[in-house]
């Protein structure tokens, strides 16, 4: 299953066609997500590296390794955000990464709380997974208050954690199991 619905939107495993479509939100969105992402290079902004992130995405989601859900408006022409769940560890651990973003014009809207939950479910219910672990810089109170409503919880403090926009940030680790 390649396709989620949500009320106000579909989440996909985007095909390769619809590489613009990302490029098209990165574009836009590239100040507002500046803050909360690693310092791209000059081929990030390209069709030609979204077509391949895309070819990565459907391989990785064939292999069950990745989850690269792409959230569109309901006539497929708007990437409104994205949800990622990366490292999926099976075994014994069960687990995996969320990462996540939403355009700057559909911020506080309750869309990416909508988006989650779907994607939440479906890594659950159907992919089979025990926990997954969401990690955001204290700074970032939308994003910890997103996944507050969610049910993570907080596990744990990392200091120098991730290289956001050139600086090593701390973060919160939070996690929400499989109940």
């Amino acid at each position: 299953m390649k396709m989620l619905n949500t009320p106000n939107t579909k989440l996909e495993i985007l095909p390769v066609a619809d590489a613009a479509l990302l490029l098209k939100y990165y574009t836009d969105n590239q100040a507002h997500l500046a803050p909360w992402e690693p310092v791209r290079d000059e081929n990030y902004l390209t069709l030609s590296n979204w077509q391949l992130m895309l070819e990565n995405a459907q391989t990785a989601f064939e292999q069950g390794s990745e989850y690269r859900f792409v959230a569109l408006n309901q006539d497929r022409t708007e990437v409104m955000g994205v949800c990622n769940f990366t490292g999926v560890a099976r075994g014994a651990f069960q687990a995996c990464y969320l990462g996540y973003s939403i355009s700057e014009k559909y911020q506080g809207q309750g869309l990416m709380q909508e988006v989650l939950t779907a994607a939440i479910d479906y890594m659950f219910q159907t992919v089979g997974l025990n926990r997954i672990i969401a990690n955001y810089m204290p700074a970032n109170e939308r994003s910890a208050g997103v996944l507050k409503k969610l049910g993570f919880e907080q596990e744990g403090y990392a200091r120098r954690y991730l290289k956001i926009a050139g600086q090593w940030e701390d973060h919160v680790l939070t996690a929400k199991i499989n109940e």
